[in-house]
C-alpha cells in the first residue's frame, strides 16, 4: 500500500512517469549527451542525492519516438489509438522485444544498492545501450513535461511483456504491494487500465508542456473508488497494462546506467605534444581512447603543449593530428567524421611559465561551466626530459589543479633518475606537489599484450601452473630483448644511460618481477599485485661484477665522436650490449637462474619471455620419432611472446607436452599452424599457440588504464626505489669497465654467447685482446686505452677490475678442479695466504656449487709460525673465509704443521720435512694441479724472500725461511716444487703493486733479487691476474 504522503504517479498517454524518491536521478535533463550538469550532492550507486531537480540524464530511446509520444499530450487531433500514436508504440515495443536481452546485460553492471560493488560487471554495445550513451537526451517539452522532484522511476505502458523477466539485484525499484483485499494496488489501477478519480485529474490527462506546478498528493482511493476508473483511461489499443509492469522496471535500470555512465569533463593535456614519442605513440593512444570512451557518457578537451610558439605548435600539431589512424574494422567514412571531432577537440597551447597554466586552468573552467558540464578530472602527460618536471609540477600544483571534487593524474615518463640517490631526489620533488595515486610512472612494455597477460595467464591456470612454478622444476628463465638498429642519433642520451638503465633496469626487470612474484589470492587487484611486486623486488639477490657481461658494437664510438663533438680517439666505455645473471632468494626460486639480455645492433629484433622447464625424460627413440604433443624428449616451455622475430606478432606459446592452457576466449584465440616456421629450434605445432584477437599497441592500452585509475601497470614509488637499490650497486662497479667489441649484425657470429656458473656469467670465446695505457706521461683515463696483446712476462695476462678479476679466477680453478677429477679422481690445490685471496675464498664458498670438494684436497703454499688459532695464521684465515663454508672433507685439509710439542717452527720437530713427506705420499710426482701465488711489494712470492738462503733451488721440497717483518718465523713450499705444478696463477692486486709489477716485467729470471721471477712452471702453465690498478697505476 502506497503511504499517504507519498506522490502520485503524473501519467503521460502511453508513458507513465512515477515522481516517487525511488531513484536518485531525473528522466530528463538538458545539456550534452556525454555529460552531467555539475551540481552539489553525493553521489550514490544509484545516481545522485541531495542534489536539485535536474540530474544525471536519463535516454529512453532516441529522440523522434519521444518526441511523437510527448506529442500525443499536446495534440487532442490525435487521440490514444489512432494511426500516428499506434505507430509511435509499436516501433518502440518491437525495439524493446528485440532488444531487452541485450538491455539486460547493459543494466547489469548499471546501478546496485548503495556501497555494491560494479567494477567487474561487463559491459555490453548493443543498438540500445549505445543509443543510451551516445544520442542526445530528449529535453522535457519533447516528453510534454517538466518534472519538479529529486527522482522519478520510469515505465512505459505497452501491451505484451517482456520477453525475460527483469533481474531483482539490480537498482531498487519500489514495486507496489498489491492490497489485501483485491490484490492490486493504487499503481496497479493505472497499470490495469482502470480510470483515475476526478480529484487526480484537476490539471487533465497529463502535464501541459513547459508546466512545472508542484503535484499535491492525492487522497487514498478506497476499493469502491477503483471499478469506476476503468472506462475513463482505458487505453482502447493496450489492453494489459499491468502485465507492462516489468517493462517499467527495465526502463528505470537503463536510467541507472545512464546516471552512472555520464561521469563528466575530462581534460588531458600533453605535454612535450610536438615530440618524437608524442607524434609517434601519444596522439593516437589519445586517439584510441576517444573512440572507445567518447560514447560512454565522457566529454574530452585535449590540449598539445609545448615550448613552441603557438603559431608554429599549431601547425605541427595538425599535421600530427591528421595522421591519426582508426581501427581497420571502422569504415573511411566514419573514421574521417570521428578524426574531425578529435581534431576539432584538440588545441594547441604554449606552457611555459605559471601564468600560461593558470590562463589553461581558467580556460577549463569555463569551458566546463560554459557548456554546464561537471569536471571530473584532469591528466598531465610528461612527455618531457625529466630535468623539467619539477618546475613543470610546481606550475600544474599552484595554478592548474582542478577543483575539489575532480582527480588530478600526472603521468611520467622514464627515466626516473640515473641512480638510487637521483631517483630518490627526483621522487622526493615530485611528492611535494603531488600525492602518490596522482602519479602514474610509465613503462610501456607493461602495455604489451604478452606481457600484460603474465599474470591473468598464471591466474587462469593456477591449477595447472601451482605444481610446476618454483625451483623443482624450473630449468631458468630468460627475459630477452633484442634489437637490430643502433644508437646513431640517441647517442647522447646513450651516452649517460647505456644499455642496462635503458632497457634492463625497467623493462626486462618489471617482467622478471611478473614472473617471479607471489601470484596474489585476487589477481585484478591493482593494491595486492603491487605489493607483491615489491616483495619480489626484495627478494632480489644482490650483483656483482661477475654478475654482468658487457658489449658494444663497433662502431659505437665513432658515432659518439660525431655527434657529440669528442676529440679524435675517444673510445666510449658505454655498453650496447648487456646480459645479467639475477637470483632470487626465496624458497620458490632458489638456486634458479633468471637471464635479463638486451642489446643494440644484433642479429634479430625479437622480445619475449620464456620459461624452460627442467626435462628428466629419456626417449628410446631416435629424434625423428619425437611428436609435439607426445613426447617427454622435447623441450618443455613457456613463451611470452612481445612481438617481432619470426612470429611478426604478440603470442603465448605453451609446450603441447605440459598443458592446454586457458586463455580469455573473447580477446586471445589458437594460432592456425604455420609450416616452416620455426621458434626456438622447434616447429610452431609443438606448442599450444595464442594470440591476440586485436593487436593493439601499449601506449593506447596504458592510456586507457590512466583514465579509468588502474595502478597496477605503473612504478610506484617504492618499486621504484627499490628496483634502483638493487641495480645501482652494480652500476657503479661497472662505471669504468671496458665492454667487449663486436661488429653488429650476423657478423656478431657467436661472440657474444655467455654461460653462467654459479652465481657469475662469462663470455663462452675468450677475448684475445686486453686493455692497456696509451703512449703519454699523464696517468690513464679510460679514453686513453688501447688494445694490444694480453701477455706478461711471456705468459698469459688476465687483467680486469678486482671483483671480476677474482670471479674469472675462481672460474678457472673450478675449470681446472673439473678437469683434473676428470682426469685423476683429485684435485690438489696449494693455497697462499695473506689479505688478497680473501675475497677469493668468499667467492669460492658462495656462487660456485658445482666445485668437486669432496674430491679437493687442500695444501698450504707458506705459514706463518704462530698457532693455528692466531688471527695471523693463514690457515685460521682459509679456516673462517672458505672452509667452514664448504664440503670438504677434513681428511683432505692439509696445514702446514709449524705448531709440534708446544714449540713453533723448530727444526728439531722436524715439521718440514713431516709436509715434504705427506706431499710425496699423497701428490703423484709433487706436482700440484694448481698452486696459487701472490707477489709482495719487493718481489717476494710465498714466503720466499729475496736474498733467502734457503728455497729458491735445491732438493728440499718445504723449507724454513726468515721474513724481514714480524712474525719473522716461516714455512714455506720451496721455488723447485712449485714449478713442478701443473697451473701456476699469480694474483697481483691494488696501486701498491704497480711499481714491482712495472720491474718485473722488465727482468728475466734473477730469483736471488726478486723471488718471484723464478717461477716458471716445468711443464705446466702459469698465468698472470692482475687487476687495473696493479696494471696501469
Amino acid at each position: 500500500m502506497l503511504d499517504s504522503g507519498e506522490k502520485p504517479a503524473t501519467r503521460l498517454p502511453g508513458l507513465l512517469l512515477d515522481t516517487t524518491t525511488s531513484l536518485g536521478h531525473s528522466c530528463v535533463s538538458q545539456g550534452s549527451p556525454y555529460d552531467a550538469q555539475q551540481r552539489p550532492g553525493r553521489e550514490t550507486g544509484c545516481g545522485w542525492e541531495g542534489g536539485p531537480a535536474t540530474s544525471p540524464p536519463l535516454l529512453l530511446q532516441n529522440a523522434a519516438d519521444l518526441k511523437e509520444l510527448g506529442t500525443r499530450s499536446e495534440a487532442p487531433s490525435a487521440p490514444p489509438g489512432t494511426a500516428r500514436s499506434q505507430g509511435a508504440w509499436s516501433r518502440l515495443r518491437l525495439r524493446l522485444r528485440l532488444e531487452l536481452p541485450a538491455l539486460s546485460r547493459c543494466c547489469a553492471r548499471a546501478c546496485t544498492l548503495p556501497g555494491a560493488s560494479r567494477a567487474r560487471a561487463p559491459r555490453t554495445r548493443g543498438p540500445l545501450c549505445a543509443r543510451a550513451r551516445a544520442q542526445k537526451p530528449p529535453r522535457c517539452e519533447a516528453l510534454g513535461a517538466a518534472l519538479p522532484g529529486r527522482g522519478r522511476a520510469v515505465g512505459l505502458n505497452l501491451a505484451s511483456r517482456p520477453p525475460h523477466p527483469p533481474p531483482r539485484s539490480l537498482c531498487p525499484v519500489p514495486l507496489v504491494k498489491p492490497d489485501r483485499a483485491s490484490g492490486a494496488g493504487p499503481r496497479d489501477a493505472h497499470l490495469s487500465g482502470q480510470p483515475r478519480p476526478a480529484e487526480d485529474d484537476a490539471r487533465g490527462p497529463g502535464l501541459s508542456p513547459g508546466s512545472s506546478a508542484p503535484l499535491n498528493a492525492p487522497p487514498r482511493r478506497s476499493a469502491e473508488q477503483r471499478p469506476a476508473l476503468t472506462a475513463k483511461t482505458k487505453h482502447p489499443g493496450h489492453p494489459g497494462f499491468r502485465k507492462m509492469l516489468p517493462v517499467a522496471v527495465w526502463v528505470a535500470l537503463l536510467g541507472c546506467l545512464q546516471a552512472q555512465e555520464l561521469q563528466g569533463h575530462v581534460s588531458i593535456i600533453l605535454l612535450g605534444a610536438t615530440g618524437d614519442l608524442a607524434k609517434k605513440y601519444l596522439w593516437q593512444g589519445l586517439f584510441q581512447l576517444y573512440l572507445d570512451e567518447a560514447g560512454k557518457g565522457h566529454h574530452f578537451s585535449f590540449h598539445g603543449a609545448a615550448l613552441t610558439a603557438p603559431e608554429q605548435g599549431q601547425g605541427v600539431l595538425a599535421k600530427v593530428l591528421e595522421s591519426l589512424s582508426c581501427p581497420k574494422d571502422v569504415a573511411p567514412d566514419r573514421c574521417a567524421e570521428l578524426k574531425g571531432q578529435f581534431q576539432r577537440l584538440s588545441q594547441y597551447r604554449q606552457l611555459k611559465t605559471p601564468e600560461d597554466y593558470l590562463a589553461l586552468s581558467k580556460d577549463i573552467e569555463a569551458l566546463v561551466q560554459r557548456e554546464g558540464l561537471r569536471e571530473a578530472g584532469r591528466i598531465f602527460y610528461f612527455s618531457v626530459p625529466p630535468f623539467a618536471y619539477a618546475d613543470i609540477a610546481r606550475s600544474i600544483n599552484s595554478s592548474c589543479r582542478p577543483g575539489p571534487d575532480a582527480w588530478l593524474r600526472v603521468v611520467l615518463e622514464k627515466p626516473f633518475g640515473h641512480d638510487y640517490l637521483s631517483a630518490q631526489q627526483l621522487a622526493e620533488e615530485l611528492g611535494s606537489f603531488f600525492q602518490e595515486e596522482e602519479m602514474y610512472r610509465v613503462d610501456h612494455y607493461l602495455g604489451k599484450q604478452a606481457v600484460a597477460q603474465i599474470l591473468p595467464f598464471r591466474d587462469q591456470n593456477r591449477k595447472a601452473l601451482d605444481g610446476l612454478w618454483n625451483r623443482h622444476h624450473v630449468e631458468r628463465v630468460e627475459v630477452v630483448l633484442k634489437e637490430t638498429l643502433d644508437a646513431e642519433g640517441r647517442t647522447s642520451f646513450y651516452e649517460e644511460y647505456g644499455v642496462i638503465r635503458d632497457v634492463l633496469q625497467n623493462h626486462l626487470t618489471e617482467i622478471l618481477t611478473l614472473v617471479a612474484m607471489e601470484l596474489p589470492r585476487d589477481a585484478s587487484s591493482s593494491t595486492a599485485v603491487l605489493q607483491h611486486k615489491l616483495q619480489a623486488f626484495r627478494a632480489l639477490r644482490g650483483l656483482r661484477r661477475g654478475s654482468a657481461v658487457l658489449g658494444q658494437y663497433q662502431a659505437y664510438s665513432e658515432q659518439v665522436r660525431r655527434e657529440l663533438h669528442k676529440p679524435d680517439g675517444f673510445q666510449s666505455l658505454t655498453p650496447t650490449f648487456a646480459g645479467i645473471l639475477v637470483h632470487v632468494d626465496n624458497l620458490r626460486w632458489e638456486g634458479v637462474p633468471f637471464i635479463l639480455m638486451s642489446g643494440k645492433a644484433l642479429d634479430e629484433r625479437v622480445g619475449y619471455v620464456r620459461v624452460l622447464f627442467k626435462n628428466r625424460a629419456f626417449c628410446a627413440q631416435s629424434e625423428k620419432q619425437w611428436v609435439g604433443d607426445r613426447s617427454r624428449c622435447l623441450p618443455q616451455q613457456i613463451v611470452f611472446y612481445i612481438g617481432h622475430g619470426e612470429l611478426g606478432s604478440p603470442a603465448v606459446l605453451v609446450s603441447r607436452t605440459l598443458f592446454r592452457p586457458t586463455l580469455p576466449a573473447g580477446s586471445w584465440k589458437e594460432l592456425e599452424a604455420r609450416p616452416g616456421l620455426q621458434l626456438f629450434g622447434h616447429p610452431l605445432s609443438d606448442f599450444y599457440a595464442y594470440g591476440p584477437v586485436r593487436e593493439q599497441d601499449a601506449y593506447s592500452t596504458l592510456i586507457s588504464h590512466i583514465f579509468r585509475g588502474r595502478k597496477d601497470s605503473f612504478i610506484t614509488t617504492e618499486n621504484l626505489l627499490a628496483s634502483w637499490v638493487f641495480w645501482t650497486p652494480l652500476l657503479e662497479g661497472l662505471a669504468h669497465e671496458a665492454p667487449r667489441l663486436y661488429p653488429g649484425g650476423a657478423e656478431n657470429g657467436h661472440l657474444l654467447d655467455f654461460e653462467f656458473r654459479g652465481s657469475e656469467l662469462a663470455f663462452c670465446l675468450q677475448q684475445p685482446e686486453q686493455l692497456v695505457p696509451g703512449p703519454g706521461s699523464a696517468p690513464p683515463r679510460p679514453s686513453d686505452f688501447q688494445v694490444l696483446q694480453a701477455t706478461y712476462r711471456d705468459s698469459p695476462l688476465v687483467s680486469a677490475w678486482p671483483e671480476e678479476l677474482i670471479a674469472k679466477l675462481a672460474d678457472d680453478i673450478e675449470a681446472a678442479a673439473a678437469k683434473a677429477v676428470q682426469r685423476f679422481g683429485q684435485f690438489h690445490l696449494a693455497l697462499s695466504g695473506g689479505s688478497s685471496p680473501v675475497a677469493l675464498f668468499q667467492q669460492l664458498a658462495a656462487g660456485h656449487y658445482g666445485f668437486p670438494w669432496a674430491h679437493t684436497h687442500l695444501w698450504l703454499v707458506d705459514e706463518r709460525c704462530v698457532p693455528p688459532w692466531d688471527p695471523e695464521s693463514n690457515f685460521q684465515g682459509l679456516q673462517t673465509h672458505l672452509l667452514r663454508h664448504v664440503w670438504v672433507p677434513h681428511y683432505n685439509v692439509h696445514p702446514m704443521p709449524v705448531h709440534l710439542r708446544q714449540r713453533l717452527c723448530a727444526e728439531e720437530d722436524r715439521g718440514a720435512q713431516a709436509y715434504a713427506e705427506e706431499i710425496s705420499a699423497l701428490v703423484t710426482n709433487g706436482s700440484f694441479d694448481l698452486v696459487l701465488l701472490g707477489m709482495g711489494t719487493d718481489g717476494h712470492t710465498a714466503s720466499l724472500f729475496p736474498q733467502s738462503p734457503t728455497g729458491l733451488d735445491g732438493e728440499q721440497l718445504v723449507v724454513l725461511t726468515e721474513s724481514p717483518v714480524k712474525p719473522h718465523h716461516r714455512m714455506s713450499l720451496s721455488l723447485p716444487l712449485i714449478n713442478r705444478a701443473r697451473k701456476v696463477a699469480v694474483l697481483v692486486m691494488g696501486k701498491l703493486k704497480r711499481d714491482i709489477t712495472l720491474l718485473v716485467s722488465r727482468v728475466g729470471r734473477q730469483p736471488k733479487k726478486w723471488p718471484i721471477s723464478g717461477v716458471l712452471p716445468d711443464s705446466g702453465q702459469l698465468v698472470w691476474y692482475m687487476d687495473y690498478e696493479a696494471f696501469l697505476g
